[in-house]
């Protein structure tokens, strides 16, 4: 099963399911439609599993509404890329390739 790790407060979203939707750069685990998940804090302590059930490669730049949608919103681009930047402590632009990722709970 393939760990993803969330920092707080999105694994009280998820948990509320009003998270369903994550981004991820520099996709290391080759996350796929149906792989299992084990969705953990950043101490890697399991809160859930879930499914993915659908995967998209794109651009920050391109990131369209239903990319967004299930997703925590940001009030800005700036906000956005900040964040992302000290999640993967490297610099994060519109050009910056990412995958979104869709799940279920299970």
């Amino acid at each position: 099963m393939k760990q993803l790790k969330f920092s707080e407060p999105l694994p009280k979203l998820i948990l509320r399911k009003e998270k369903d939707t994550t981004w991820r750069i520099n996709d290391s685990k080759n996350l796929t439609v149906s792989d299992k998940l084990s969705l953990c804090s950043v101490d890697g302590k399991e809160f859930a599993q879930a499914e993915i059930l659908w995967v998209k490669e794109t651009l920050f730049a391109h990131l369209t509404y239903e990319d967004i949608e299930g997703h925590e919103s940001f009030t800005s681009d700036e906000e956005m890329f900040a964040t992302y930047k000290g999640y993967y402590k490297m610099e994060v632009t519109s050009q910056t390739p990412l995958k979104v990722v869709k799940f279920r709970l299970l």
